[in-house]
């Protein structure tokens, strides 16, 4: 294929990004710092809080070389094409894709940046994601061209920060505050993974990682500081029987931390809404 060629097919699928995202009314991307987190339990988690509060959404899994999504969905087949796009998972309710879908398990994706991003747009461009009113994108952890990808394609109006109450961990989620506030993405958001242990037997609360790093680092930086998330058995043991704990568990603490920062997301966007309706008013006067 010669240069020409290459521009032209590279705008024609721009093209076809643009038209899929200008049907997704909400689009939020989950990443960290580090691995380790729960970024991808945070992000199908906060998904299906969206549909369980009657809203269409989707999952992207944009961890190319770690994709977990599948596997906190159980899904374990192919993807159908029809008519030259990509038909994604239905699960519960809830739209998803991921690269594990298309290779066989276990096998390593040894690609380099430019190929995981190729996919990504693959992801936005093809895939036929309908309308929705919340995509939420699982980025891989660190500062890589995964989540330059979305950042320019995607055009993410939120950015969800996942961090644990380590210092470590803190530490490397400022690097994600930075790193979304140079991508220009509008809003940004911290969640404390992991912020105690609860015991089953007795129900006390064990600070394993310590306590308050993610308020701390919010407060630091002036975004709003959307929750705590506690560790619980039911939360892992949800994830890995390909169940979110959100629908398996719907009353427990974890589940009560989810619906409290879907509500806080949900009302930033709702407010975001009155004060554009407010100033396009302002603007026929």
């Amino acid at each position: 294929m010669n240069d020409e060629k290459k521009k032209q097919a590279l705008a024609e699928e721009d093209k076809r990004i643009e038209n899929s995202i200008s049907k997704i009314k909400h689009r939020i991307a989950v990443f960290s710092g580090k691995g380790g987190v729960g970024k991808t339990t945070v992000s199908v988690n906060l998904a299906y809080g969206f549909q369980l509060n009657g809203f269409a959404s989707g999952i992207l899994d944009a961890d190319i070389t770690g994709p977990n999504v599948a596997k906190m969905l159980d899904v374990k087949d192919q993807v159908i094409v029809l008519n030259e796009k990509i038909i994604p998972f239905e699960k519960y309710g809830v739209k998803m894709i991921s690269i594990a879908s298309l290779i066989d398990p276990g096998q390593p994706v040894i690609w380099r940046g430019p190929m995981r991003s190729k996919v990504i747009n693959q992801f936005l461009a093809d895939v036929d994601w309908g309308e929705l009113e919340y995509l939420i994108a699982d980025l891989p952890p660190g500062t890589g061209d995964e989540i330059l990808t979305i950042a320019q394609k995607m055009k993410p109006q939120y950015a969800v920060i996942v961090t644990t109450p380590q210092d470590v961990s803190v530490i490397d989620a400022e690097r994600a505050i930075n790193m979304a506030r140079k991508l220009e993405i509008p809003f940004i958001g911290v969640v404390e993974n992991m912020s105690g242990f609860v015991c089953p037997h007795c129900g006390a609360v064990v600070n394993i990682f310590g306590e308050g790093g993610g308020k701390r680092l919010a407060d630091e930086f002036g975004v709003p500081f959307l929750g705590s998330i506690p560790i619980d058995i039911d939360a892992r043991i949800s994830g890995d029987s390909g169940k979110p704990v959100v629908l398996n568990k719907p009353t427990g603490e974890v589940s009560e931390a989810f619906t409290s920062i879907v509500a806080s997301i949900e009302n930033h966007f709702k407010e975001e809404q009155l004060s554009s309706n407010a100033m396009h008013a302002d603007e026929k006067q």
